[in-house]
């Protein structure tokens, strides 16, 4: 099943259910197992007819086919432990088919909403349970059954044996258990800050020139240190106690190699150890291999411990951020803009930003949304494009509410400029054509309508030009513009841009207007929030906003009269 066929049942986790998924693999890794356990005792039978078929005979040729036998046993053993191994790697192949693109936009999700989640944890969380399932640690758990398979032959042998082999086990248990909850709390603690160190590492990183400019480089790398060295007082902690617990473990299985030698000795000596001299040496090799799988399980244990808080922690966000509904294909919008009596704030945030804002755009019409700082603007401008839910009212887009509408299928039809204009690592070409498939033609018509074509030929490699992350090789107002053609990439039929022209020049302010008025004219819808008086001359109406609030909207020209004459009426009233 692919991925985009996977529907996590209504009534349980979507975890669960994808590793219900993944039930044939694990049915054919259990037998391939099971075979394998089998012939972990080969040793043991090779002891056993050696000493009663050669050993008595001196027949050289019983000893070349037993030996012939026992070599085989071994390849064959291998080559099943190989065959499982292979096995559980299709298996975390499958898993990540089922569950990547959804862990994925989960996270997307969790950041747009403000909800737990959104940040790369999930995805390295995500990683963690994956790699699992071919690690070291889920083989030693699929191996435990041949302690069950040991014991049962130490019982047939001597149930003194059996049950000494019991209390080891037990013992050994009880070990891990002990050792999870000495080491849980310390090692939570260390992986929470270590979050936060790398955090705060990225944070210093992405304001490298504030920090050099205003001398505060040693000040911040002492903060650092100290964050680093509370995660590495607890890591130590969690270590050292896991180290100790190891070690026991250890010293449990080589104890009862020996005392299941000694004990096997004295039953024998007493006539109570069925099969002769040879079980005793069998019951020890038995003894110590029922160990052994839970010997692993004990040296794994953190990483199960690991695994088992990344499933919480992936079970959360999948929880909070449910799967969107597959809706209807809609046609592509004309670009018939209403906005509803909006009240919206921060996804969880409780108060409101935005306060009855309601209005009505045209295909080709264009709008200025004015305002002091602090008033909406751009909370609005989230709202248009559906990035925020609405508390209350509706954004629609040709009737339909542009939040509920497949981002996917409604992206291409959308022009979105944000105030913090982010490039990705890339070409230029790829970035002005959203990483999608390069049409060129659309990418340098793009260009071209922003004023950025030149530039971008005059570059060494052209529309090739490799962007470092956040496009670092330019300029802030080279940045927006590209960022500018990204947004009108394909002649979408909504633009909305956020302070489009904060950062360029005159030249670059004469584009975006040429721009703006070329998009109208083809029939688009445009949105533009500013501060800036340059944009006003091609805008056919405007949005006046103060403290989140609706001050006055209509045709320009209107709007403009009614703002001078309140101006003149404020200064004749001081």
């Amino acid at each position: 099943m692919s991925a985009q066929k996977f529907q996590a049942p209504a009534q349980g986790p979507e975890l669960r259910a994808a590793l219900v998924q993944l039930r044939p693999f694990f049915t054919r890794a259990g037998w391939f197992s099971l075979f394998a356990s089998v012939l972990v005792l080969a040793p043991s039978g090779y002891m056993l007819e050696v000493y009663s078929r050669v050993v008595d005979s001196r027949s050289y040729g019983t000893l070349f086919w037993l030996t012939v036998v026992v070599l085989g046993a071994y390849a064959l053993m291998e080559l099943l432990e190989w065959a499982r191994a292979e096995v559980m790697r299709a298996a975390a192949q499958r898993f990540d088919a089922l569950l990547s693109t959804r862990v994925f936009d989960a996270v997307f999700a969790a950041k747009l909403r403000n909800v737990p989640g959104g940040t790369a944890q999930p995805l390295q969380d995500f990683a963690k349970l994956r790699d699992f399932l071919f690690s070291p640690a889920l083989l030693a758990i699929m191996e435990a059954p041949v302690a069950i398979l040991m014991a049962v032959l130490l019982f047939l042998i001597s149930p003194w044996l059996g049950w000494s082999a019991v209390v080891f086990g037990i013992a050994q248990t009880l070990v891990a258990l002990w050792n999870e909850r000495r080491t849980k709390q310390p090692l939570m603690q260390a992986n929470q800050k270590a979050f936060q160190a790398q955090q705060y590492a990225d944070g210093t990183l992405r304001n490298a020139e504030v920090i050099a400019a205003m001398g505060m480089l040693r000040a911040t790398h002492q903060r650092w240190v100290q964050k680093q060295r509370e995660f590495l007082n607890l890591q130590a902690q969690a270590s050292e106690s896991a180290g100790g617990f190891q070690a026991l473990g250890k010293l449990l299985q080589l104890t009862l190699s020996s005392l299941m030698l000694g004990l096997g000795c004295w039953l024998f000596l007493q006539n109570e150890l069925r099969g002769g001299s040879g079980m005793m040496i069998v019951g020890s090799i038995l003894g110590g291999r029922m160990l052994a799988p839970l010997v692993q399980v004990v040296a794994q244990w953190q990483a199960v411990i690991g695994v088992r808080e990344s499933w919480q922690r992936l079970e959360a966000l999948l929880a909070a951020v449910p799967k969107d509904p597959e809706n209807m294909a809609l046609p592509a919008p004309r670009g018939v803009l209403q906005v509803e009596q909006l009240m919206a704030g921060a996804p969880g945030s409780p108060g409101a930003i935005v306060r009855g804002v309601a209005f009505a755009l045209q295909p080709g019409e264009v709008l200025a949304v004015v305002g002091p700082s602090a008033s909406g603007k751009s909370t609005l401008a989230r709202l248009l494009v559906g990035l925020w839910p609405a508390a209350a009212g509706k954004v629609r887009l040709d009737g339909v509410d542009i939040f509920t509408w497949d981002k996917a299928e409604l992206g291409p039809h959308v022009g979105y400029l944000p105030q913090g204009v982010e490039l990705f690592e890339g070409t230029l070409a790829q970035n002005i054509a959203r990483f999608g498939e390069v049409d060129m033609h659309k990418v340098r018509a793009a260009a071209e309508e922003v004023g950025v074509h030149a530039l971008i030929e005059s570059l060494p490699l052209g529309y090739e030009t490799v962007v470092g992350p956040g496009g670092a090789r330019l300029s802030g107002g080279q940045r927006q513009r590209i960022g500018l053609a990204r947004a009108l990439y394909g002649a979408p039929t909504l633009i909305v841009l956020d302070e489009p022209n904060s950062n360029l020049d005159d030249e670059g302010d004469a584009a975006l207007a040429r721009a703006i008025t070329q998009a109208s004219a083809r029939g688009a819808t445009v949105v533009v929030v500013t501060h800036r008086t340059s944009v006003l001359a091609v805008a056919h109406k405007m949005l006046v906003m103060r403290d989140g609030t609706q001050q006055g909207f209509g045709p320009r020209d209107e709007v403009l009269a009614a703002l001078k004459q309140g101006a003149l009426a404020a200064r004749q009233a001081a």
